[in-house]
């Protein structure tokens, strides 16, 4: 099986949660355990909400979603730059720091996990989960 969906959503706090259901959506196509659906939501909410944070005002959502029998690879871009430094680490922040959370939680809960280089002015993060233990 292989299903592909992508979505153009507007730079609004709700295309958050349409993203996570559509990406539930498709999840209950396949057998992926409830551990698995569970950390793709998360991957994809926090996904969404940074773009909806950092993005240029005028940018929408841009997301695709690639289900194949082994994994489930989400790209979430936007128009704007990508965070200082770029890079994605599993370190979360000190208690006191508000806000910053997103990036490390990607970071520990996807297999792979990389701002990918693209169009000038565009960010585009992706992220791969295997939807089985290998």
């Amino acid at each position: 099986m292989r299903v592909t969906m992508t979505l153009s959503l507007p730079r609004q706090p709700s295309s958050v949660t349409r993203a996570r259901h559509v990406l539930a959506t498709l999840l209950s196509l396949t057998d992926a355990g409830e551990e698995v659906c569970g950390h793709l939501a998360v991957l994809i909410s926090e996904a969404c909400a940074n773009a909806v944070v950092h993005a240029e005002h005028d940018s929408a959502v841009e997301i695709t979603i690639v289900i194949d029998d082994h994994n489930c690879v989400i790209e979430v871009g936007n128009h704007g730059s990508p965070p200082d430094g770029a890079g994605l680490t599993a370190e979360l922040p000190g208690p006191l720091i508000v806000g910053g959370r997103g990036l490390p939680l990607i970071a520990a809960l996807a297999d792979t996990a990389a701002f990918v280089n693209g169009q000038p002015g565009h960010v585009l993060l992706r992220m791969t989960k295997h939807l089985h233990a290998i």
